[in-house]
């Protein structure tokens, strides 16, 4: 059990990966606390957000949507490898998912299925939203890619984590498809390698 890092430890451990990082407004405070508890922390988790422009992407992942308030993560990933810290606590944007997914990433084993949705997501990870349509042919351009393996490996170094505690929404929860355009075996194998 890991109880998730101070803002300022997650911002200390982003930077100290490489990553470049823009604060957004009151990023620190601004959360779902009151909606639930936030851990433990058991792994990242990486979505797409089926938008595009940069400052549009990143204040709706702040400010969420009517029927779903912001933050919707952590940290927005835009186009030029920019991480955006736009909310830090509990954050909606894993939903319900699989309870045997959430075992395997905590013993840090191959995943199963995902086969039903019975478990809080937004309470066990740390979440990344990256700007990209989500159709399949939007590109991810390699800053993108770069940043998001380096956001995943940083959260993962902190913890002492494998890259077995990388998952993308898709692997999550049932009927999701994100991130789309590259694999989590893929991006998994990119932190183990930055992880050594």
């Amino acid at each position: 059990m890991a109880p998730p890092m101070s803002a300022d430890a997650f911002l200390g451990a982003l930077r100290d990966e490489g990553v470049r990082v823009v604060q957004v407004g009151d990023w620190r405070e601004h959360n779902r606390n009151h909606k639930g508890p936030w851990g433990p922390v058991h792994g990242v988790m990486i979505h797409h957000t089926a938008t595009s422009g940069a400052e549009r992407t990143v204040r709706l992942c702040r400010d969420g949507r009517p029927d779903l308030p912001g933050p919707l993560c952590h940290g927005v990933i835009t186009k030029d490898g920019t991480v955006h810290l736009v909310g830090y606590g509990r954050a909606n944007h894993a939903g319900a998912g699989d309870d045997d997914v959430l075992r395997a990433v905590i013993a840090e084993k191959a995943l199963p299925p995902d086969n039903e949705a019975n478990t809080d997501g937004n309470r066990h990870f740390y979440g990344f939203e990256c700007e990209n349509l989500g159709d399949g042919e939007d590109p991810w351009p390699a800053a993108q890619l770069e940043a998001i393996g380096r956001v995943a490996a940083a959260v993962c170094r902190r913890h002492g984590w494998s890259e077995r505690s990388v998952i993308g929404h898709a692997e999550w929860q049932p009927g999701k498809v994100d991130p789309r355009g590259f694999t989590m075996a893929w991006l998994r194998e990119r932190v183990r390698d930055r992880l050594k």
